[in-house]
C-alpha cells in the first residue's frame, strides 16, 4: 500500500468525486469528505453528496453525519478526519480526502491557531450585530480592538470579521496576538499528495448553472422546506449553505422560482470564483495539478508513487 494521504481538491462541480471513486478502486482507498457543508445530514441534494450507489461501491466517511442544529467547524473536522486517517492506515486502506474547502485541508496539514473555543452565545451575538447594525459597524468595532487583524483579511469576509470580534470578546486577547503562538497540530508524519483540479472557470460556471437547476428539479426545494421546519437558528452554518437562503425566500413568497434559480446560480458562481482564487494563491505543496475536468483525464496516466 502507498503510505500517503491523497487529497483531491479544487472548486465545486469539477468532477472530484468521480475521480476519487476511480482512485479509491485503484488504490484500495476510503473516500473522506473534506467539504464543510457535506458533513450535515440535513442537506444531501444541495451539497451534491455522493449517491447511495457510489457510497455502497466504495467506502465513504464523514458524509452527512452531523445534525444541522449543531455548529460544526474546522477544528472538529480535523479531529474527526485524523481519526479516520489513522484507522485507515491500521487497516491497510489508503485515505483519500475529497472536497473544495481549502480551509479544512490547509488546517489539517498545517495546524490551527490554538484559541479557546468560542461559546455559542458569543457566536449568536456576532451574527446579531452583523445583521442588525451591518458590516461597517462591525469593522469599526474591530478597528478599535484589533486593527492589525483587520489588515490581514478581506473586509468582505464576514466569517473572518466575526471571528476576530468573537475571539477578543471571549478571551480579552487580540486575534493577532493569538496568531503568534505555535499552531495546534492534528496529524503528523504523513505524506500528503495533493491532486488539484483547476479547469476552465467559465466552463465551471456553466456546469454550476446546470447543476443548480438539476438540484431544484431533484428535490432541493423539498429538502430546504424540511430544514426550515426544524426552526434552526439563522446563524448556523447549515442555514447559509448555497441555495438555502435563496430557496427560503421562494418558499416565503418573497421571490419567484425563476429569481430563486438565478440568484442560487449566482451565489454558487461567486463561490466558485473565490475557490479558484484561493487555490491559485495557495502555498500548499501540489503533487499533481490538472487544468482539465476528470472526464478528460486517463487516471492510469497519473503516477501515484
Amino acid at each position: 500500500m502507498i503510505k500517503a494521504v491523497f487529497v483531491i481538491a479544487g472548486p465545486t462541480a469539477t468532477g472530484k468525486s468521480k475521480f476519487s471513486l476511480d482512485l479509491a478502486k485503484k488504490l484500495n482507498g476510503i473516500i473522506i469528505n473534506s467539504d464543510s457543508m457535506q458533513v450535515y445530514k440535513n442537506l444531501s441534494i444541495l451539497t451534491a453528496r455522493p449517491t447511495t450507489e457510489d457510497m455502497n461501491n466504495v467506502e465513504h466517511s464523514l458524509y452527512g453525519y452531523v445534525d444541522g442544529g449543531k455548529r460544526y467547524n474546522v477544528e472538529k473536522w480535523c479531529k474527526d478526519a485524523s481519526k479516520v486517517i489513522e484507522e485507515s492506515f491500521e487497516k491497510n486502506i489508503t485515505p483519500i480526502l475529497v472536497g473544495g474547502t481549502g480551509l479544512y485541508i490547509n488546517t489539517l496539514i498545517n495546524g490551527i491557531i490554538n484559541i479557546p473555543s468560542i461559546p455559542e452565545e458569543i457566536k449568536i451575538e456576532s451574527e446579531r450585530i452583523l445583521t442588525k447594525f451591518g458590516k461597517d459597524f462591525l469593522i469599526n468595532q474591530i478597528k478599535n480592538i484589533d486593527p492589525d487583524s483587520l489588515k490581514e483579511i478581506n473586509i468582505n469576509d464576514n466569517v473572518r470579521l466575526r471571528r476576530i470580534w468573537e475571539v477578543f470578546e471571549t478571551t480579552g486577547k487580540k486575534f493577532s496576538e493569538w496568531k503568534l503562538n505555535e499552531n495546534k497540530s492534528f496529524i503528523k508524519n504523513y505524506n500528503f499528495k495533493l491532486i488539484l483540479f483547476l479547469p476552465d472557470r467559465k466552463k465551471n460556471y456553466e456546469i454550476v448553472n446546470s447543476r443548480f437547476i438539476k438540484m431544484i428539479n431533484g428535490g432541493a426545494i423539498e429538502e430546504v422546506k424540511s430544514l426550515l421546519g426544524e426552526n434552526l437558528n439563522e446563524s448556523l452554518p447549515v442555514m447559509r449553505a448555497h441555495g438555502v437562503p435563496e430557496i427560503k425566500k421562494y418558499l416565503e413568497n418573497d421571490t419567484t422560482l425563476e429569481e430563486c434559480i438565478v440568484k442560487g446560480q449566482q451565489v454558487t458562481r461567486n463561490y466558485v470564483k473565490r475557490q479558484h482564487t484561493w487555490w491559485n494563491s495557495s502555498k500548499l505543496e501540489i503533487f499533481h495539478k490538472f487544468d482539465k475536468f476528470p472526464d478528460e483525464i486517463d487516471i492510469n496516466s497519473v503516477k501515484f508513487e
